[in-house]
């Protein structure tokens, strides 16, 4: 039992790392979203009502954060699920860690557009929440060196995960085979 859980971990690591490798090569590029991987497709919906409960959460604490809140829960919450998941099982680390990559690369497609509002929104009379923000703090001209930086910890973020989970199944298959 314990060597086909091990080899469905190491199955997982190599779909993650494909994953990752979308992320990094192909993503941006979909802005339309159409044509992407379902896995992707479907952690994108998932990140899009944990960036719509972000507005609603931190709504109150006034329109700045409104604005700001969809993208700080939408990166918060899957960080603190890699950490409350890491602390009951380390095998849990590579995927909520990609997880946090993915989300921040995300993000840093909707940073990145908001000098062009490309990006089709929720609604058609929805307010880019980064144009907004960026054209309160004066800050558009900086939008897309901090949508790179943000793309760039996220696509690191979860290249971590993933040697992290190379180094548990490494770990795993030399205590199975120390204890034969």
């Amino acid at each position: 039992m314990r060597f086909l859980k091990t080899i469905l971990f190491a199955i997982l690591l190599i779909v993650v790392a494909g994953l990752t490798f979308y992320l990094a090569t192909d993503y941006r590029d979909a802005a339309g979203r159409s044509g992407v991987p379902f896995a992707i497709w479907l952690i994108d919906l998932l990140l899009l009502f944990i960036h719509e409960a972000g507005h609603f959460l931190f709504g109150i604490f006034g329109r700045f954060f409104h604005f700001l809140g969809g993208t700080l829960l939408q990166i918060l919450l899957p960080v603190v699920t890699a950490i409350v998941f890491a602390k009951g099982s380390i095998r849990s680390l590579p995927f909520t860690l990609y997880l946090c990559g993915h989300s921040m690369v995300n993000a840093s497609v909707y940073i990145g557009d908001a000098p062009y509002k490309k990006l089709k929104l929720v609604s058609s009379g929805a307010i880019h929440d980064w144009n907004w923000i960026f054209t309160r703090l004066d800050m558009m001209e900086y939008a897309e060196s901090i949508a790179s930086i943000v793309n760039v910890l996220g696509i690191f973020t979860c290249i971590i995960g993933i040697v992290s989970g190379f180094i548990i199944l490494v770990i795993d298959v030399r205590s199975s085979a120390n204890s034969k």
